[in-house]
């Protein structure tokens, strides 16, 4: 009989081990970023449309500004070559068949052959300004998005965090630790993916500044050339 009573005990002392044991709880990605409710929602879609139009601005700005740096090693020479034998005509159609920006630029000049170098000086920075503005359209929207993707982030966070105090305060004292805890981390996952748009906007902002910087250079170093040979056309 105590046989039979020691074994009950060992059993129901195993059982409750077992339930005492602790499940370990998984979320995926896909349930931690749709579980934030209706307002959680709301600002995770917003941040993912941030984060669309910035690869697409990066992109998109990417492409053209690797297409304007593009031009021929010979043609600064050969734009000196029928300046020097007086084919102006030729020059110009040189640029006409070059799209970039360098061609344009002295395209501009070449139109402007004849007059005081003073305005064909200005003529060259007013269309290199124009260039300028071409290349670093939209970029802007980069730089805004870098600000407005963690701000948007944190402020999800905000009213998520808002929501679980109230949920807390509701509840009159007994509301249990693991729903307020999933509240919490579920608040904070706006503030990360907002960080992370915030983050890829700010890299692709600068890495199009330092490509935009190269061809403005690239525009000047050939602008500065062409005035030197009208300088000095012998």
């Amino acid at each position: 009989m105590s046989l039979l009573l020691q074994i009950d005990t060992l059993s129901v002392a195993q059982e409750g081990m077992a339930e005492a044991v602790p499940v370990e709880k998984t979320l995926s990605i896909m349930e931690l970023l749709v579980s934030g409710g209706i307002g959680g929602q709301a600002i995770m879609l917003s941040l993912f449309i941030m984060l669309f139009f910035a690869l697409y601005l990066y992109f998109e700005r990417l492409f053209a500004i690797k297409k304007a740096s593009v031009i021929d090693v010979n043609f600064m020479a050969q734009i000196r070559e029928n300046i020097r034998h007086g084919k102006i005509d030729s020059a110009k159609m040189l640029c006409a068949q070059t799209q970039s920006p360098v061609a344009r630029l002295i395209e501009k000049g070449i139109s402007r052959i004849g007059k005081p170098l003073e305005d064909i000086n200005t003529a060259i920075e007013n269309a290199g300004k124009l260039e300028i503005y071409k290349l670093e359209k939209n970029v802007g929207m980069l730089a805004t998005i870098s600000g407005a993707g963690p701000m948007t982030g944190f402020l999800g966070t905000v009213i998520g965090m808002i929501l679980a105090f109230h949920k807390m305060a509701s509840a009159g004292g007994q509301i249990e630790v693991g729903a307020l805890s999933e509240g919490i981390y579920t608040a904070m996952t706006t503030t990360v993916v907002g960080l992370i748009v915030g983050i890829v906007a700010y890299i692709g902002y600068n890495h199009l500044v330092v490509k935009t910087d190269k061809v403005v250079h690239q525009m000047e170093g050939n602008a500065v050339e062409f005035l030197d040979l009208l300088n000095d056309p012998a």
